[in-house]
């Protein structure tokens, strides 16, 4: 049984408020993902236009809890990257010395690949609790405020056009 250092044994037991299915190993945040805020809102037109995005065929297939819980989106329940970290005994990347690694480098959606380049540096920096807050303030319409997706193009309340990836 391999031993974890004490620093990720404390910051694993203080993780008030912060949902641990939604914490994805590799930096994609879960609480800012499309697929994840359409299936928790029950949104049929929002899971609609999703389908073309990822090449479904239903709206049966857009759901997802989290990276971590038992119930993942489909192309999440495949990851390698999620798989690298659990066998490693990582609770994510930004603990990894080999970051970045092909897993990241090949990830085949480009946004993805932006945000984790971005994110696994600030979570190293900021730890879990302030980074989720980091991740869940920059997905916000910098012009009235309403929550957004990850990918988001324009705010859906003002019509702002928005780039926070």
């Amino acid at each position: 049984m391999e031993l974890r250092p004490r620093e990720q044994r404390e910051e694993e037991a203080m993780m008030d408020g912060v949902e641990r299915e939604l914490l994805a190993p590799c930096g994609l945040y879960c609480g800012v993902c499309a697929v994840l805020i359409a299936h928790r809102d029950r949104n049929e037109k929002f899971k609609e236009r999703l389908l073309g995005v990822y090449g479904l065929s239903s709206t049966d297939q857009v759901r997802c809890r989290g990276c971590l819980s038992e119930d993942r989106f489909l192309y999440c329940e495949m990851c390698p990257i999620r798989d690298c970290c659990q066998r490693r005994g990582y609770q994510g990347c930004y603990q990894c010395e080999d970051w970045p690694c092909e897993y990241v480098n090949n990830f085949p959606l480009p946004v993805g690949k932006k945000v984790m380049l971005r994110a696994i540096p600030a979570w190293r920096e900021l730890g879990t609790e302030e980074w989720v807050r980091s991740e869940e303030e920059r997905y916000r319409c910098p012009q009235c405020g309403y929550r957004l997706f990850r990918g988001a193009k324009r705010c859906r309340s003002c019509d702002a056009q928005v780039d926070v990836d």
